[in-house]
């Protein structure tokens, strides 16, 4: 075999040189465009769920009002039941296809694998607890609030600073503590609950002299439970956001953009306003404690 001439095998060369530059050049990332599955991701009904065809929502036990009613958060009844019903809705799966699971509040978003394909139990979303788990835009705004047996010192509070020379207490690993530690700032350490029923009992049997639990709760409280208490207040949001509710997911789920567009469609169509209406209308202005 006669050797190629030599202009060819320049030519030859420079075809290398040229295809290896261009596999080595940076490509075009694919996340910059939307695949062609990318707008069924959340495909009504067809979820990657835990459970195929089903979708496990996860909430504590006890099922507080005014979130829940009966403590059955199956029944549809309540704030959150309504939610966790509205949403599952959105995203096609029907009340028969949701199936109920209980997770201890701490519990739900601690790091760790969940059971769940979302829980929704009063969490707020706050930076440290997404280091964890993933959030749901925010699908209710709220605010702490104090209350107090009637005619006692803590009652008669009309500002944070009234507050600390007070006994307060409040749940574990909830916003309402970080208020009594981060806002209140008491003389005295608070009193730490596993679940807002032992801060209620401390409450009515004199251990602590107030408790801070969400504003709605708090109206429950004190409309139902423990009648002669009253709400000293509420606390005004701290900095521009508003402290909200979001719906927990796995770090990193793949149902998180899928759950967060359900709740703001739910937003945005009004129904997160009438389901809040109809649940939580007691909810109403409280004094604001500054």
């Amino acid at each position: 075999m006669h050797p190629a001439p030599r202009a060819l095998r320049r030519a030859a060369v420079a075809v290398v040189v040229l295809a290896a530059a261009v596999s080595c050049a940076p490509q075009p990332e694919k996340a910059d465009k939307p695949s062609a599955s990318a707008g069924n991701a959340c495909e009504k009904g067809e979820l990657a769920t835990r459970a195929s065809g089903k979708l496990t929502i996860a909430t504590d036990e006890p099922a507080y009002e005014p979130w829940f009613k009966d403590d059955e958060p199956a029944n549809g009844r309540g704030f959150e039941s309504a939610v966790a019903y509205a949403v599952a809705e959105r995203l096609g799966y029907g009340k028969d296809k949701v199936v109920w699971q209980t997770v201890p509040f701490n519990k739900a978003f601690a790091p760790g694998e969940k059971t769940f394909d979302f829980d929704i139990n009063q969490v707020s979303v706050s930076e440290e607890r997404k280091k964890a788990v993933d959030f749901s835009s925010g699908y209710y705004d709220v605010r702490q609030a104090v209350v107090a047996l009637k005619g006692s010192k803590a009652a008669k509070a009309k500002n944070v600073a009234d507050l600390r020379g007070v006994k307060l207490g409040a749940q574990v690993g909830t916003t309402s503590l970080n208020h009594i530690d981060d806002v209140v700032k008491p003389k005295q350490a608070a009193a730490v609950y596993a679940k807002n029923d032992q801060a209620k009992s401390a409450l009515k049997n004199g251990q602590v002299d107030a408790i801070v639990v969400d504003l709605p709760t708090a109206f429950y409280i004190t409309g139902a439970e423990i009648t002669d208490a009253t709400i000293v207040g509420q606390f005004p949001h701290q900095g521009g956001t508003p402290e909200q509710f979001g719906l927990v997911l796995d770090k990193g789920s793949a149902l998180t953009s899928c759950v967060s567009r359900a709740v703001d469609a739910l937003r945005e169509d009004g129904t997160l306003a009438k389901i809040e209406q109809r649940w939580l209308s007691d909810a109403v202005d409280a004094p604001v404690l500054k």
